[in-house]
């Protein structure tokens, strides 16, 4: 099973144990995080650090390590469990209390818990595309913490599996916002077209390095909502997130998009997302 880092010590996963009423169980108190392991390499850790953090500050929630100390938590997590390719989950909540809404006393020490789990990458689906549908935005209107509460983003990723696709698309008051478990973009005439990093979308770390690779290409960005309507009738559309990378949706709702086919500009953040990974990981 591994090893897990729970609460200042590395210990096997069968002997980790969290109380019954931790804030992060009875209400979804708490943020964590989903960090990339290619190579054995922690891939853009420092922006989801910077992320975790945020997050912490925009729910009062005190850390108990500074960045640097979870950077070597983390990097000797993934020495201890030899990952190779994969993932490392954080997660932080505000620790067990007796039941109550309002927060417990600064004595309360916060639960911190990271474990590994090795995944691959998604290349089939990077390669021919995936089918999306549809989904009211019925969630909260702070989408930009990445907390735990997560029930909205489930029910719509289970929809949409109960009808064979990939990802749930949310739309919000006409608008895409983004996917259940990712950043939703779209192409049209070479220019891509994403919702802006406001507090209705998580900003995606997967989503800040394809818009800096746009830059590097001389890719135009237009960083404003788009109607359901403008996925539709788009070139091209993609997604991003730490687990799919940059993954072509070729359908939604039933309908192509542009041809079916992975278009020319995905194709080419796709490469030039590679090309950060090796950079990164791979030197």
């Amino acid at each position: 099973m591994g090893k897990v880092f729970l609460n200042g010590q590395f210990i096997d996963r069968t002997d980790a144990k969290i109380d019954i009423e931790d804030r992060g169980n009875v209400f979804g108190d708490g943020i964590y995080e989903v960090v990339r392991v290619y190579d054995g390499k922690l891939f853009t850790l420092e922006k989801h650090l910077q992320r975790l953090m945020r997050s912490a500050e925009k729910i009062y929630l005190r850390m108990p390590y500074e960045p640097e100390q979870i950077k070597a938590i983390l990097m000797q997590l993934v020495k201890e469990n030899d990952l190779e390719l994969g993932i490392v989950y954080i997660q932080v909540s505000r620790g067990a209390a007796v039941r109550q809404h309002i927060f417990p006393g600064e004595d309360v020490p916060v639960t911190f818990f990271a474990f590994t789990k090795a995944l691959k990458r998604p290349d089939a689906q990077m390669k021919n595309g995936v089918k999306a549908k549809t989904a009211e935005d019925i969630r909260w209107l702070k989408c930009d913490i990445k907390s735990l509460n997560l029930l909205g983003n489930i029910l719509a990723k289970q929809d949409a599996a109960s009808e064979g696709c990939y990802e749930a698309i949310f739309v919000r008051d006409g608008f895409v916002t983004e996917g259940s478990s990712s950043n939703i973009h779209i192409v049209k005439n070479g220019k891509v077209k994403t919702h802006p990093a406001n507090h209705l979308i998580l900003n995606g770390i997967s989503r800040i390095v394809m818009l800096e690779q746009c830059e590097k290409l001389n890719i135009t960005v237009e960083q404003s909502p788009f109607t359901e309507n403008e996925l539709l009738q788009a070139d091209e559309a993609f997604m991003t997130s730490t687990t799919s990378e940059i993954t072509p949706i070729v359908e939604v709702n039933g309908e192509k998009i542009g041809n079916g086919l992975v278009g020319p500009t995905t194709l080419k953040l796709q490469q030039s997302f590679e090309s950060v990974i090796k950079e990164q990981c791979k030197a």
